[in-house]
């Protein structure tokens, strides 16, 4: 096996040594639009849905989606998705020449049953096939590589997982605090995520149940070298401006903040796909505004959106188009 350095300069230690908060990889969620407004509130990175290998070497048209970058997005992570190390060795080398990624991170974690023996958390029963990954995705590519893996499938076997996956050669590993059985019941085990962080040299980033910068700030005092947000984040990427000590939003700033988002998804997507994707989203933009929630589930363009929050028209021009998609 490859043995990784014990300190590496590369786009994760840099990262480190100011801002801590990542928005999680999220199905469903952390799209292209959604990972640009994190990143300007503050994300130190953030990372794709994660990207069936097979399917970006075949060019499957959701495959590219999920990887493309937002014009202008940066410190895009992109998170691979597979079970054969040389379709992943040159998913990998494809994956930088086309969207241009800060690192690229293996899928260790989704816990659902259809993805059963094609990779993600299935891969904690097979560590070994894990590492084998890791060692070919580094082989097609001049990046960072980082893996996010959950305790263990069925039992927490952290720690052995996270030191072959040092020794593979991994940049960085992320902890999810629950078995992959576990799915997303009961609390994250975040004594457990400490002891791995204790155990290898890489640094490890802690996720689980983070929806509040105060929680941001105790898992932190854990030893972890980062928090990664996921569900605190959706309609409330304030979460990341607050850790770095700004106030928390207005009823005005979200209102902004929910158009925009709506605008990004627009320039996208287009108005019709766009907005119907907004309406899980944007109810959570309000928590203390139920009466809107209805017609949010329900908005189908960007004039509605402007009239249920009322909002100017003026206010829509705010973005550029995008020159993809």
């Amino acid at each position: 096996m490859l043995t990784a350095p014990v300190h590496q300069d590369n786009f994760y230690s840099r990262a480190l040594r100011d801002s801590q908060a990542v928005l999680a990889p999220m199905a469903g969620y952390t799209d292209a639009p959604f990972r640009k407004l994190a990143l300007e509130h503050g994300a130190a990175w953030v990372v794709s849905e994660m990207v069936l290998a097979r399917g970006l070497l075949a060019g499957e048209r959701r495959s590219v989606e999920l990887g493309a970058p937002y014009p202008g997005e940066e410190r895009l992570v992109l998170q691979l998705f597979g079970h054969e190390p040389e379709v992943l060795r040159d998913a990998a080398a494809k994956a930088e020449a086309e969207f241009g990624p800060v690192a690229l991170d293996l899928n260790m974690g989704c816990p659902a049953p259809k993805m059963a023996g094609r990779g993600g958390a299935c891969l904690l029963q097979t560590p070994e096939l894990a590492f084998a990954l890791v060692r070919a995705m580094r082989q097609g590519t001049s990046l960072p590589v980082s893996a996010k893996i959950r305790l263990g499938w069925d039992c927490d076997r952290s720690l052995e997982i996270a030191q072959g996956l040092e020794a593979a050669g991994v940049s960085l590993i992320t902890v999810h605090g629950r078995t992959s059985q576990q799915r997303y019941a009961g609390e994250a085990d975040w004594e457990a995520i400490a002891r791995v962080a204790q155990a290898v040299r890489v640094p490890v980033i802690g996720s689980g149940d983070v929806i509040t910068p105060e929680q941001y700030f105790e898992r932190l005092r854990l030893g972890v070298a980062g928090v990664m947000i996921g569900r605190g984040a959706v309609g409330n990427p304030w979460i990341f401006a607050q850790i770095a000590g700004k106030s928390p939003p207005s009823e005005g700033e979200r209102v902004r903040t929910a158009l925009r988002h709506a605008q990004l998804n627009v320039r996208w997507y287009g108005e019709h796909s766009g907005m119907r994707q907004m309406r899980k989203v944007l109810p959570r933009y309000f928590p203390s505004r139920p009466e809107l929630h209805p017609a949010l589930k329900q908005v189908g363009t960007l004039r509605e959106l402007e009239s249920i929050l009322s909002i100017p028209r003026p206010l829509t021009a705010v973005c550029p188009a995008p020159t993809i998609l």
